[in-house]
């Protein structure tokens, strides 16, 4: 594949994978049985302020991006790009999605915006432009105290479910579910999606630990 081409490619993937994660925590929220762990931060966050979700996701990830810089760490264009697509993505699509209140459409809902947030994360990662603001806080966390990006993951999504949840956020079934099967669809996708390289380098799918990569922005 040519050079121009290639990055053609990642940049596509770049942006219909932000798009796409927007759309799908939208879903999410539209289900109202639970939402991802940032989400119910988000979601707390706007009913205690009057704005919208979106507006709310891109000063949290605008603000998670300036701790960045004790810990560090360097971002990209799909850092940059996360704090604002995402929020407009998910304004823009919970603004589409009807109001429902039967739980035989909730439930579908719910589950096709789980299935959605894998593929929209495995196209994200695999165009690798750079984490998004909240994968670095982990990543930064885990570079600078030596612990585990796994227990920096546990600890940071513990602590915002925690807060989102007592400013009004939802928390539920989907939570759940959501932490539980997000990792294997995101690792799929991530295999599904990998761009192949450009004429002259080699393909690179997630890196040496690809778990440290599916954090979600």
């Amino acid at each position: 594949m040519s050079t121009q081409r290639h990055l053609t490619r990642r940049l596509s993937q770049l942006y219909a994978g932000l798009a796409l994660y927007g759309a799908s925590s939208a879903m999410l929220v539209g289900a109202g049985l639970g939402l991802e762990p940032w989400g119910v931060l988000h979601q707390g966050l706007a009913e205690r302020t009057g704005l919208t979700i979106g507006v709310v996701s891109i000063i949290v990830g605008a603000a998670v991006l300036l701790l960045w810089i004790p810990l560090r760490q360097r971002p990209g264009l799909g850092t940059v790009s996360n704090v604002f697509v995402v929020g407009l993505a998910m304004d823009g699509t919970l603004a589409l999605l009807p109001e429902t209140s039967a739980l035989a459409a909730r439930i579908p809902l719910l589950v096709a915006g789980i299935v959605l947030n894998g593929v929209a994360t495995g196209l994200y990662i695999a165009a690798r432009f750079g984490p998004g603001p909240r994968d670095g806080l982990m990543t930064g966390l885990h570079q600078r105290t030596g612990r585990s990006i796994r227990l920096m993951r546990t600890a940071v999504e513990i602590t915002v479910v925690a807060t989102g949840f007592a400013l009004g956020g939802t928390v539920g079934v989907g939570t759940v579910l959501y932490a539980l099967s997000i990792g294997p669809l995101a690792q799929l996708f991530l295999r599904v999606f990998a761009a192949p390289a450009a004429s002259g380098s080699r393909t690179v799918v997630a890196g040496a630990r690809p778990e440290g990569a599916i954090l979600r922005p």
